[in-house]
């Protein structure tokens, strides 16, 4: 259980009505970011987006029914926009936690900004000796959520030591969808792919867009070179595209487990809900940062609605 003092955090970084924090996941706070574009909730444990509602729509992001004071410090949320680092996966090191141990970590409030068309909170977590157990390198790792006319997620890494150090990184986003089978996702025609769903990955060309009518663990490699990878998810269902853009990642993942996947937090039924497309720094190995050096992974998410026709 967290000892942080709401009122405090309140007083120092909120905002009435535009920056607000509250009793949340795992006994830790949550902040609340709105404005005139829409809210986002964020955990304070694991500096997770737990929810991003546009003006106009319903939630964009998946998140399970198990509620926040349900979760225990240590436990995985299987929703909302986990980060993932210092691995993805758990091909890089086996050493460390699946998905690293940012995600189950308390992160501090750097800071927090508010103007008429952004809301925006920054999250910190810095290298001490429990760190250090488990990953031996110094480091500054921050998470910045804004609210803007999209959903802005930027993690920036830091070597603050005097060694350089490897790492893999990745965001790891549940798209909420009406029924995955009537979902398809666009911009990876063309590009290379290894299917990491069984022990011996399988690679393949991906042709045309992803008709999401079957269970999905694809490892995109981005064409060299690209500054920016974009994604968009159309669901047919929800009437609904995403559209995903993202910088610092070399690999793009899509991600539906459907019936395989059994977690605490999800029902028989949930992997209906959800597709997962992910901008990924490396996989499976990992890239070197050296000393004084700084990674930055940026992702931006916008929503349309499809216009309805008349009779």
């Amino acid at each position: 259980m967290s000892d942080i003092d709401i009122e405090k955090l309140n007083r120092m970084y909120g905002a009435p009505g535009r920056i607000v924090f509250k009793d949340g996941f795992a006994g830790c706070p949550n902040v609340v970011l709105a404005n005139k574009y829409g809210t986002a909730e964020v955990a304070l444990f694991g500096a997770c987006v737990l929810s991003y509602r546009p003006t106009g729509h319903s939630n964009v992001l998946f998140r399970p029914a198990k509620k926040d004071a349900e979760y225990r410090p240590g436990e995985s949320f299987h929703g909302g926009i986990p980060v993932c680092w210092p691995q993805f996966g758990n091909r890089f090191d086996k050493s460390l936690p699946q998905h690293g141990f940012a995600r189950k970590s308390l992160f501090k409030v750097r800071s927090t900004e508010y103007t008429e068309e952004k809301t925006e909170v920054v999250l910190s977590l810095a290298s001490d000796a429990k760190t250090m157990e488990t990953w031996p390198h110094a480091f500054d790792f921050e998470v910045v959520v804004s609210v803007t006319m999209k959903l802005n997620v930027t993690v920036r890494v830091k070597n603050t030591g005097e060694s350089p150090f490897a790492f893999s990184c990745g965001l790891h986003p549940y798209f909420l969808l009406r029924e995955r089978d009537g979902a398809t996702v666009r911009g990876l025609d063309k590009l290379g792919y290894v299917d990491a769903s069984g022990e011996t990955p399988v690679e393949g060309v991906q042709e045309g867009d992803i008709a999401l009518t079957k269970d999905y663990d694809h490892v995109f490699k981005l064409q060299p070179g690209a500054v920016k990878s974009e994604f968009a998810i159309l669901d047919s269902g929800l009437g609904r595209a995403i559209a995903i853009a993202a910088t610092g990642n070399t690999r793009a993942v899509v991600w539906n487990p459907g019936t395989a996947y059994v977690v605490d937090d999800h029902t028989a039924e949930d992997w209906r809900k959800f597709v997962c497309v992910e901008p990924v720094s490396d996989w499976p190995g990992g890239r070197t940062l050296e000393a004084g050096a700084e990674y930055v992974l940026a992702l931006a998410v916008q929503c349309h609605l499809e216009e309805k026709k008349g009779g």
